[in-house]
């Protein structure tokens, strides 16, 4: 091969490499200008997206409303409840200031005469309105009276005597009355109770002998 072939291949080879890399160089650019295509997002996917973030962002809001509601409930109901707890008792209280009225009466009726017997009579006829009004209002039932059936649920026994004419157990004296509230005893009796004789049959047996 002489000189001037030589020259020539040189040249063609130049040629080459250089048009490779203009073809390596547009397909990056291609590759650029396709990648940017398919990361262009449509207009109509841009407004679902801008549609779904509006109502993320209102039921958020609705969520926080919602908390903020159901606090503000509990905070009354807590409130309501202890009102309530607070003042329980009202009604009843009422009922025992009329009571006291009625004592204050009394009292003021006798005051200058000082006539024990009428203020006696007061007295026992308020003790009588008042048990009247606590049995009618509030259920509230006064219990133990002499002769009565001795009953461990209700009376408690302060003091025991045996008894030879009785079969069962009776109230020979109340000392302190008992109360039943709706059918349940809130404070027991405090009584003297009978107690049947108990006959040692062994002993009277030779007493007879």
């Amino acid at each position: 091969m002489n000189k001037e072939d030589e020259e020539n291949n040189k040249t063609e080879c130049a040629e080459n490499s250089n048009n490779e890399e203009k073809a390596e160089t547009e397909d990056i650019c291609n590759c650029k200008d396709g990648a940017e295509e398919s990361t262009k997002i449509p207009e109509d996917l841009k407004d679902k997206l801008k549609k779904a973030e509006d109502e993320v962002s209102d039921l958020r809001e609705n969520i926080l409303r919602k908390q903020a509601d159901f606090e503000n409930f509990r905070k009354r109901v807590i409130k309501e409840k202890e009102e309530t707890i607070k003042y329980a008792n009202t009604n009843l209280l009422l009922d025992l200031i009329n009571i006291i009225d009625d004592f204050e009466r009394a009292i003021n009726s006798t005051a200058d005469s000082k006539d024990f017997e009428k203020f006696y009579q007061g007295i026992e006829l308020i003790e009588k309105q008042f048990s009247s009004m606590l049995e009618k209002k509030w259920n509230l039932i006064k219990f133990a009276a002499t002769g009565d059936k001795f009953d461990p649920e209700k009376h408690e026994a302060f003091m025991k005597e045996e008894k030879e004419d009785i079969a069962e157990p009776v109230i020979a004296e109340v000392f302190q009355n008992g109360y039943m509230l709706n059918n349940r005893a809130i404070r027991h009796a405090k009584v003297k109770v009978f107690m049947p004789k108990i006959i040692d049959t062994k002993t009277e047996k030779e007493e007879h002998n």
